[in-house]
């Protein structure tokens, strides 16, 4: 303690082990005054706290304690509690106290007395301490094995302050990386953009209740990570029920209010008993309900007062019924496009949307694609009993294809997971070669290519229907085609170079990505919102 500040004691008196009879109280040990026993603890000023019933002891206390240590200063200070058990009333109390001091940790080290006192107040002053409102360290003193010699017994000093203690400091460093590979179900990813975002993913979720809104395109491994997100909190304790998934472009009409909220027997034909309902089942649990989007107007409102309020109608009941789950939500729509569009209720998205983390597809993290590969291996060789793996050859061939610019990926990891099961089952004794990598790149092609049959027009959903159709059909075909170039490339510049191939040879600085965004301007489109 030779910090060359002002050693200063704050701490409660104690009722019991302080209250010794006048006449032996020196044969006793007395917390409170054993501090100030101490050979190796010199303290300048006791600041003690005391209810006023307790007046007489804690001036009984304060004379023996200047007579073992003249130089300490004692303050009393009267802080009232109706009961010493409540939990609220002490910590009110002693953070009032707390607020209230003037500390002064440039020339005053602080040592909060933790040993007298009900266990209430010991855990309040222990948290008071811990967040600073207290700005010191606590003291635990200790009394000799015989209680009855004249000894003051021992002391021990605790800083708070997790950061100084190495062995503590190493083991949070590890729990927080061990959760962040849990989030990414092991595998090593090497994208250093998605690494941040699981990192942070992974703080809000030991931290934090609030709905969570995860967006990206479909195959990007939403629904995976609202699972890792549960069995996250759960191994925790922070859940104590069951994660329910639903996907809400599988659910329409009255089936999807029936769904949710649940429904009383004879509430509709074919009603035939009540049913719960997802929201009652994920009730302590999680509920991530994926392409939240889908939802109509009615099950949108419906969700936003369980939200708010915690309480809903299942179908045709009389009576309210309760349910506290925490909120995932998925989608690979722009809500707030929808929002504009009439289609999703702004004051829903303002609820779910406190947390929102936008996972990006497969071809935006073509360095994760690698270690991925090796995770779909590893999973099919659990599923199978089979151990597959590539020859030399056709593991570059592969990674090579996969991570050019033009490939597609548009089923994301979804497309990598088929590609790896569709290899290794067709592979002769559990090797890969260059001859089957060939053939699944023919496949991964024409079913990318169909794809984009398929969505190549994307103007309606970008521009909504009644700016699309005040389009020239010559416009809306070339806007087309700027759009489906557009979503297949990973920035502005590549989708610019692609778009610009002929015209930018004759340019001596083609600004290909200046360009693009000044087309897509003339449509009111923001390259950003082609990938919500």
């Amino acid at each position: 303690m030779e910090t060359g500040k002002k050693n200063v004691v704050i701490g409660l008196l104690g009722t019991v082990l302080d209250a010794k009879e006048r006449t032996n109280r020196w044969e006793k040990w007395r917390p409170t005054v054993s501090i100030f026993q101490q050979e190796n603890l010199l303290v300048s000023r006791l600041e003690l706290l005391h209810q006023e019933r307790n007046r007489a002891l804690a001036d009984l206390v304060t004379q023996d304690v200047q007579s073992v240590s003249p130089e300490t200063e004692v303050r009393a200070h009267v802080v009232e509690f109706r009961s010493p058990w409540d939990f609220e009333e002490v910590y009110g109390r002693l953070h009032d106290f707390a607020r209230a001091y003037p500390f002064d940790p440039e020339q005053e080290e602080y040592l909060v007395h933790i040993t007298t006192g009900t266990h209430v107040a010991q855990i309040c002053l222990f948290l008071l301490t811990e967040s600073r409102h207290f700005p010191g360290k606590l003291l635990q003193t200790s009394p000799p094995k015989d209680k009855w010699v004249r000894d003051p017994g021992t002391f021990t000093i605790i800083d708070l302050d997790l950061s100084k203690y190495d062995r503590i400091a190493s083991r949070f460093r590890q729990e927080v990386r061990d959760d962040l590979s849990f989030l990414k179900s092991g595998i090593d990813t090497r994208s250093a953009a998605f690494n941040r975002l699981i990192q942070e993913i992974e703080r809000v979720a030991i931290h934090s209740a609030a709905p969570l809104l995860l967006t990206g395109p479909t195959g990007a491994g939403k629904s995976r990570l609202a699972r890792r997100i549960y069995e996250l909190k759960k191994a925790r304790r922070q859940v104590s029920g069951p994660f329910v998934e639903v996907n809400c472009a599988t659910i329409r009409g009255d089936a999807a209010m029936s769904a949710l909220f649940g429904h009383v027997k004879g509430a509709f034909t074919g009603a035939v008993k009540d049913r719960p309902g997802l929201l009652r089942t994920a009730d302590g649990g999680i509920l991530f309900l994926d392409e939240v989007g889908e939802l109509g107007p009615d099950e949108q409102a419906m969700l936003l007062r369980a939200l708010e309020e915690k309480r809903f109608l299942p179908v045709g009941a009389d009576e309210e019924v309760g349910s506290s789950f925490q909120l995932i939500c998925g989608s690979n729509r722009n809500l707030k496009a929808e929002v504009a569009r009439g289609n999703f209720r702004e004051d829903l998205l303002a609820r779910i949307n406190l947390w929102t983390f936008a996972l990006p597809g497969l071809k935006d993290r073509p360095e994760d694609i690698e270690p991925n590969l090796a995770y779909e291996l590893d999973q099919f060789a659990g599923v199978t009993g089979a151990a597959v793996t590539f020859n030399r050859e056709a593991r570059q061939r592969f990674l090579e294809f996969a991570t050019a610019p033009d490939a597609a990926w548009t089923g994301n990891f979804r497309d990598l997971n088929g590609a790896v099961v569709r290899m290794a089952t067709l592979a002769p004794g559990g090797r890969i070669t260059a001859e089957i990598v060939e053939d699944e790149i023919g496949r991964l092609e024409a079913a990318w290519k169909a794809a984009e049959t398929t969505h190549d027009d994307r103007v309606e959903e970008i521009l909504g229907a009644d700016r699309a159709l005040q389009l020239d059909q010559f416009d809306r075909v070339q806007l087309a085609e700027v759009l489906r170039v557009s979503r297949r490339s990973r920035s502005l510049s590549d989708a610019g170079r692609a778009l610009f191939a002929v015209s930018r040879l004759e340019k001596s600085q083609p600004n290909d990505a200046d360009r693009l965004r000044k087309y897509l301007a003339r449509f009111g489109v923001d390259w950003r919102n082609l990938f919500r």
